[in-house]
Parts: structure tokens; C-alpha cells; sequence
């Protein structure tokens, strides 16, 4: 057996220290409604809260399908293993440094809800009066699990796993945690400026976005990638079905932003659908008029697209224009694509092109439509002849990718410096499945035929088991 180094033991003493310390915190009673809860509420927002943590295994299956076969596994685990480490976190500190009294209109204060003290018999959010915060609170922590997996995309068949474990915990608290408190805290300094942001167009997919850009660059080029191979992906049917969990979860990420089962979520619903149909359309039939096929990749990741440009905008916005931000988020994104293939910029699966471009072009479509004709507490856009609303979200735009991106690089840098945040050559030649789990994925069966008998065996990266 091999010697167990300090950075093989660290993260499970971690968990061991947080588990108990856990037990000394207090156990207030659960919140008595006493009439003042809308049950209707409680019941949208609870099924909500389980459409959007399934889309963090739909984005298992989305990034695993696009992967070399001999990453997929490594690259699934990585988007689904935030669900453990970010909802610990969260109940320690993450919801208190989102949500918590303000500090400054930066941060909220880490003691105002230390292992969720206060939540359970707390008062209500004060967005959302009609339901209890401990729920309020779920809803957000699925938010901010699934923000740190979308980066896995850009810095997939290279990246460590601890290393990866490392850079969830660090994101979360150093990067998510203050856009959150600025974006949706009442208190929030671009609350308070009238930045406009649903359900995460600035929190989650830019913040995410240029975290990836970040990735990529410090992380620097796969080999394949500096030889120009082409790397078919595993397994496109993975990848038809992540885009269906992903689309059906947005409708909870999105719709349940309203906090309420009322019309507001009916109208985000809509946009929800449309933006996504228009964007996969849009993406599959620009291919074909450059002379491509009509591909399902590209279908499926245009609906990513639209459903990513939409979600800034999904309740400031009335249903027919969702058409068109779905329509020109593909086009630009798929443009973003095209010329980052011909740098020399590593973003494995297009994170920033598609999540980074795609939610800044969100923004901006919001400046740009958003009605109170939909929303009352949101504000018009340029097309309603309000340039003023378009500016602060073209300011917000460029707080978030500034700060997003200079502190992922910072925090990608700092953990190079304590632990390899790459994997050798050699372990990238072999695949990460194997040697970073130690496990293989397996792509089918064959039929084998051996002393008269036919049998199945399975198939795996190296080639079929004799």
C-alpha cells in the first residue's frame, strides 16, 4: 500500500472537521406557517428546486457525450460531484456570503447564517414572502451547483480531479458568492443600480463563461489539440440526451425564478421554450447554409444557446421577442465558435463561446426588451426607449466579466502553485477515466463466439475484453 501524502488525506479531513463541528450547531424548530405560506407556492418552487438540480446531470451527459471516449467518465464526474461539495458548502457559508447581511452592497456577512442557523425558522426572503426561506434557500444552492460545472467543459481531458474539487470550493465562495449578493441581495450594489438578471444570465453563465476562458488559458493546449486531431465524440445520443434534461430543467430554473405559481412563471415558461426552439433552428440552418449538414449537435447545442441568452431575460421579456434573442444568440455564438478554432485558444467544449457569449448576449438582449408590460418591478429596454436601463446592463457586463474572469485566472494560478492542476502526458495519452478513477467507460457490447457458445462482451476504450 502507498504511502497517503497530506494532500491525498486533506480533503477528508475537511469533511470530517465540517461534519463535526456540525453537530454543535443549534436545532431551531422548522417554520410554522401559521397561514402566512401560499401552498401553491411551496409546491411550484419544491418541483422547481428538482428541475433545476437535474439539469447538473444533464450537463453530465451533455459535456460526456462531446468528450473522447477514454474522458468521459472523468469528465460526468466533474460536473456532478459540485452537487456534493457545493451543497456542503452552502449550508456552512455560501448561502450566509449570498444572502446574508449586506456588507457594503459586496458580500454578505458569513455569520448571519453559519451552518443555515436561522433559516429554518427565519423569516421569509423578502422577494419571496410566499414561501419558507429554508426553500428560498434550496432553490438558490441548485443555482449555484450547477455554475461551477459548467466550466468543467472548457478545461475537460487535462484538468486534475482534486485539483477540480479545489476550484469548486474556491469558485463558489471567491466568484459566485459575491455576483449573487451584487445581482439578486436587495442590497446588492448592482441590485441597487437596476441591473436586471432573471435567473442567472450574469451569476451563472457569464460568471461560469469566463471562468472557462480563464481554464483554457492557464491550463494551456491538450496535445491532440496542438497536433490538430480531430476527436470524434463518444457518444452523440449522450448528448441528445443531456440537451433534453438540461431544456426540461430550465423550465424550473427559469420559471421557478418568479418565486411564485402565478403568471410571471407562466410567461418565463414560454420565453423558456421558444428561445430554445428559435436558437436550436438558428444554429442547425446557419450550418446548412454554410454548407454544412444538418447536424445533431448542432441542434442540440444551439438549444443550449437559446436557453442560456434567455435566462437573464425570461421574465422581463414578452414571448414573441424570445424568438429573436434565441435566433441571434445562436448565430453569434456559433460565429464565437467557428473563430475560436482557428486560434490557439484549448476550450474543449466551447464553454466560453456558447455559456460566456451566450449570457452576455443575453444581457444585452434584456436591456434591450425587456417591458414592464411583463414585469412591473423590472424596467423597458431600448426598443421601449429606455437607453438609459440598456447602459447599466452594458456597465453590469462589464463588472461581471472583469471580476469573474481576473479572479478565476488568479484562483486557477493559486492552485497550480499547491497542487499540479494537470494531469502528465502520459496519464493525458492514457485518458483521465483511467488514470485519475480508475475507471473505464464502457461504449456497447459485442457478440463473441467461443467453443460453439455466442456471448456479450463488453466493449472499452482499449478495444473489446477477449
Amino acid at each position: 500500500m502507498s504511502k497517503v501524502t497530506i494532500k491525498e488525506v486533506g480533503p477528508f479531513l475537511v469533511l470530517a472537521a465540517v461534519a463535526v463541528l456540525a453537530i454543535f450547531a443549534p436545532g431551531l424548530p422548522n417554520f410554522n406557517d401559521g397561514g402566512k405560506y401560499n401552498t401553491a407556492d411551496i409546491a411550484w418552487i419544491l418541483v422547481a428546486t428538482a428541475f433545476v438540480f437535474l439539469m447538473t446531470p444533464g450537463l453530465a451527459f451533455f459535456y460526456g457525450g462531446m468528450v473522447h471516449r477514454k474522458n468521459v467518465i472523468s469528465t460526468m464526474i466533474k460536473s456532478v460531484v459540485a452537487a456534493g461539495v457545493v451543497s456542503i458548502l452552502w449550508l456552512v457559508v455560501g448561502y450566509s456570503l449570498c444572502f446574508g447581511e449586506s456588507i457594503g452592497g459586496f458580500i454578505g456577512n458569513p455569520m448571519t447564517h453559519l451552518f443555515f442557523k436561522g433559516v429554518a425558522s427565519g423569516a421569509p426572503w423578502s422577494l419571496a414572502p410566499t414561501i419558507p426561506l429554508t426553500l428560498f434557500a434550496l432553490f438558490q444552492l441548485m443555482f449555484a451547483i450547477i455554475t461551477p460545472g459548467l466550466v468543467v467543459g472548457a478545461v475537460a481531458e487535462r484538468i486534475r480531479f482534486t485539483s477540480y474539487i479545489l476550484f469548486i470550493a474556491m469558485f463558489s465562495l471567491l466568484v459566485y458568492a459575491p455576483i449573487a449578493h451584487w445581482t439578486w441581495h436587495p442590497q446588492g450594489f448592482l441590485f441597487k443600480m437596476g441591473v436586471l438578471d432573471f435567473a442567472g444570465g450574469t451569476v451563472v453563465h457569464i460568471s461560469a463563461g469566463c471562468a472557462a476562458l480563464a481554464g483554457a488559458l492557464v491550463l494551456k493546449r491538450r496535445r491532440s489539440h496542438m497536433e490538430h486531431k480531430e476527436i470524434p465524440p463518444a457518444n452523440i445520443p449522450y448528448v441528445l440526451i443531456g440537451t433534453g434534461l438540461l431544456w426540461f430543467g430550465w423550465f424550473g430554473f427559469n420559471a421557478g425564478s418568479a418565486l411564485a405559481a402565478n403568471s410571471l412563471a407562466v410567461s418565463a415558461f414560454a420565453t423558456t421554450n421558444t428561445a430554445a426552439a428559435a436558437a436550436g433552428l438558428s444554429w442547425m440552418f446557419f450550418d446548412v447554409m454554410r454548407g454544412k449538414k444538418p447536424s445533431v449537435l448542432g441542434f442540440c447545442i444551439g438549444a443550449v444557446v437559446g436557453l442560456v441568452a434567455i435566462t437573464p431575460a425570461a421574465g422581463f421579456v414578452a414571448i414573441p421577442q424570445s424568438i429573436f434573442i434565441g435566433f441571434i444568440a445562436a448565430i453569434i455564438s456559433n460565429l464565437a465558435v467557428y473563430y475560436k478554432q482557428k486560434s490557439t485558444l484549448d476550450d474543449t467544449l466551447d464553454v466560453f463561446p456558447c455559456h460566456g457569449i451566450g449570457g452576455m448576449v443575453g444581457m444585452l438582449m434584456t436591456g434591450i426588451f425587456a417591458t414592464t408590460n411583463v414585469n412591473s418591478a423590472g424596467a423597458n429596454g431600448l426598443f421601449y426607449g429606455n437607453a438609459a436601463f440598456f447602459f447599466t446592463q452594458v456597465k453590469a457586463l462589464g463588472i461581471v466579466v472583469s471580476y469573474s474572469f481576473i479572479v478565476s485566472y488568479g484562483i486557477f494560478k493559486f492552485i497550480n502553485l499547491i497542487l499540479p492542476i494537470r494531469v502528465t502526458s502520459a496519464e493525458e495519452e492514457l485518458g483521465l477515466d483511467a488514470s485519475q478513477h480508475d475507471e473505464k467507460y464502457m461504449q456497447g457490447t459485442l457478440l463473441v463466439q467461443n467453443n460453439g457458445h455466442i456471448k456479450e462482451e463488453p466493449v472499452l476504450v482499449e478495444g473489446f475484453v477477449p
